[in-house]
Parts: C-alpha cells; sequence; structure tokens
C-alpha cells in the first residue's frame, strides 16, 4: 500500500507544522502559516502558544480564521489585547520565539519583499505593504517562510526589502532582536541559511522533486547542501488532522453566507 496522496499546499503546511514546539510562543499569519500552526497545535504541539496579530493571545480556533480580525480568534482566545501591547509587550520585547512571513519576493539571503515590484516611486505592480511583517522578521527569535517556488518569487535581489532577512549582503542581522529566517518551506524543497555566508541553500527535496526543478524555478545560482534530505511524506494522520480543520471551516464560512 502506497503513501497517502497529497497536494503541494499540504505538505507545506504539515512541513511547516513539524518545526513548531511544544510551548513555543508562535506569532501567526493568514493563509498557509495559519493551517500550520494550528495542525501542530492539534497534533505535534499541543501545547504552542498562538499569537495573531489582532491581539488575541493562546487561541485555539475550531475553524481557521479568514482574517486577523475573525472573531473565532478572539472567542477562542485565552486574552485579547490591543494591537500596540502585542507589538510593544509581546514581539518587540523578545517574548514571542518564531514568527511566520511570506512576500512576493524573496532573495538569496533571505530578505522579502511585499512592497513594490519594480522601483519604489514607478512601480510595476503595487503590493498590500508590510503590515506587521517587518516587526516580526526583525524581533521574533526566528521566523519560517512559506512561499510556492517561482522564478518571479525568488529573485537574486528583491525589489524592496520590506521585511530584512540577513541585509543586501549576508550581513544585515545587526540591530535586530531575533535571529531571522531559520527556513523556507515552499511546495518543492527545504532551504535553510549558510551558516557562514546566510546565502539560502537548499537542504531539502520533497519527495518526486529533483535538485534541477528547484534551481529551473529559482533566481539565483542555487546553493545545494552536500548532506541532501528528502523530506517525511505526510502522515495519514497528519492529512486526517489538517483536512478535518478545513472542512470545518468551509462548512462554518458556507453557513454564514
Amino acid at each position: 500500500m502506497g503513501e497517502p496522496a497529497y497536494t503541494t499546499d499540504e505538505i507545506m503546511s504539515i512541513v511547516a507544522s513539524r518545526q513548531l514546539r511544544d510551548g513555543q510562543v508562535c506569532f501567526v499569519g493568514i493563509g498557509l502559516p495559519s493551517e500550520a500552526a494550528n495542525l501542530a497545535r492539534l497534533s505535534s504541539a499541543p501545547d504552542v502558544v498562538l499569537i495573531y496579530e489582532s491581539g488575541t493571545i493562546g487561541t485555539k480556533p475550531d475553524v481557521l480564521p479568514l482574517s486577523i480580525g475573525d472573531g473565532e480568534l478572539a472567542e477562542q482566545a485565552e486574552l485579547v489585547v490591543g494591537v500596540p501591547e502585542v507589538f510593544a509587550y509581546w514581539l518587540q520585547a523578545g517574548r514571542v520565539d518564531v514568527g511566520f512571513l511570506s512576500a512576493a519576493q524573496i532573495d538569496r539571503f533571505g530578505n522579502l519583499n511585499s512592497t513594490v515590484i519594480g522601483s519604489y516611486e514607478k512601480p510595476g505592480v503595487r503590493l498590500p505593504g508590510a503590515g506587521g511583517a517587518p516587526e516580526i522578521a526583525s524581533s521574533a527569535g526566528e521566523v519560517i517562510v512559506m512561499l510556492r517556488h517561482t522564478k518571479r518569487s525568488f529573485v537574486e535581489e528583491v525589489d524592496f526589502v520590506t521585511s530584512v532577512g540577513f541585509g543586501r549582503d549576508g550581513g544585515g542581522r545587526e540591530g535586530h532582536l531575533g535571529s531571522g529566517p531559520s527556513i523556507v518551506i515552499t511546495d518543492l524543497a527545504v532551504l535553510e541559511p549558510d551558516p557562514k555566508t546566510r546565502e539560502l541553500t537548499v537542504t531539502g527535496l520533497h519527495p518526486g522533486v529533483d535538485v534541477d526543478t528547484v534551481r529551473d524555478s529559482t533566481g539565483w545560482n542555487l546553493a545545494v547542501a552536500d548532506d541532501l534530505v528528502i523530506t517525511e511524506p505526510p502522515t495519514g494522520e497528519e492529512l486526517a488532522i489538517l483536512r478535518g480543520l478545513k472542512e470545518r471551516t468551509a462548512a462554518a464560512h458556507a453557513a454564514q453566507a
């Protein structure tokens, strides 16, 4: 009997969920990061403390929120505080162990762009903007990045540094509380910063993906680790928990429509 079938989004969420540990304080975003964090809470890390930007501390939603302002987050939270307190007391004071981020672009030193494509003065595309991402990138103990792997997203140099990784030359963490991106999880592979150069390096491939595919989807000459590993496929239990969460979410949102 073969491995259970899964989608690329599912393996991204499951691999990200495996990074969280019991007792960690995690700053969560909407979308795949929310899936990953809540999957961890419902499986491998039941005591992880989830914080959303809207001020919900220790929330345990039964369904995934549509936005950071979703009432489900407040109803299931241990504590609700103001947004300034989330940033000043929790994030910028070093009380957040791990933060999730995504963006339109990432470069070889883990810098993220969610501001503009093209020049800032005359952009080809104006993106949604920073939100709380710069503070997460700067102050969370570590950052997990989740991003689909294409040449449009993985560029040698981002058009604008919205959220700092390791700076334009790989040495830009001075003055930042957190240690920066610890892992980048894509639909093809896992990348981690080289301990010396801080350049993102492929350390793992998802099942069925080869190195050439990852390199062809990257806008720079991508480094590959010598001890490359293959991602453990999602288990039936992980898929069942994740799909159950998404099914409850779809049913709840349909009922509210």
